[in-house]
């Protein structure tokens, strides 16, 4: 990947140290951290791929019920709610 901007962030402490740490546990740069959760949380993919993703997606053949059913199925009761 060519990179051709520079910009600078301004980053707590803590929040550098743990961004560094999280870098040294993947084995990549701080900076590439950055890059790889930013194309991550903004999207930053083509039109055609997104809507490959969906196709893709509806391919699958899932369970699904109503909605109240699956909820009914997948939150528990307050009192089934250990204490």
């Amino acid at each position: 990947m060519e990179h051709s901007h520079k910009t600078t962030i301004l980053l707590s402490p803590e929040l550098r140290d743990r961004l560094r740490q999280l870098a040294r546990q993947r084995g990549t740069s701080l900076g590439q951290l950055i890059r790889e959760a930013c194309i991550s949380q903004y999207g930053l993919t083509s039109r055609e791929k997104r809507l490959q993703a969906v196709d893709e997606l509806a391919a699958l053949e899932l369970p699904v019920a109503e909605p109240a059913q699956m909820k009914r199925e997948s939150v528990p009761e307050p009192e089934d709610i250990p204490a």
